[in-house]
């Protein structure tokens, strides 16, 4: 866990990408980690580079989160999404950031 979880503020995470950077690149970067050689690796870099990259996380309250995707997901994928994985694999991969932002700012018993 980092340092973070002592200093989280709802308030601050309105502005997230100059107070929490770096806790959210360690979410990103730990989901994609944890779903490495469980999936197929052109599916998830796809679903990576394409579609997290433009997504949105947010803190809904009482220590969850959620993550935006942009609406049109399967486009930016173009072919990968009608790959069997990909549903699975997006819905899977944004569950995991969640969890990975709950553990960082101390709201997950891990």
């Amino acid at each position: 866990m980092t340092d973070s979880s002592a200093e989280f503020d709802p308030e601050q995470f309105e502005d997230k990408y100059v107070h929490y950077f770096d806790e959210l690149e360690e979410a990103y970067s730990n989901a994609y980690d944890q779903l490495h050689g469980r999936y197929d690796s052109k599916v998830l870099r796809a679903i990576d580079r394409k579609v997290l990259s433009e997504s949105e996380p947010f803190y809904e309250g009482s220590g969850e989160f959620r993550v935006e995707l942009p609406d049109d997901a399967g486009e930016r994928v173009g072919a990968v999404a009608d790959h069997d994985q990909f549903e699975p694999l997006l819905e899977e991969f944004t569950d995991r950031i969640d969890r990975e932002l709950r553990r960082i700012f101390g709201f997950a018993d891990e």
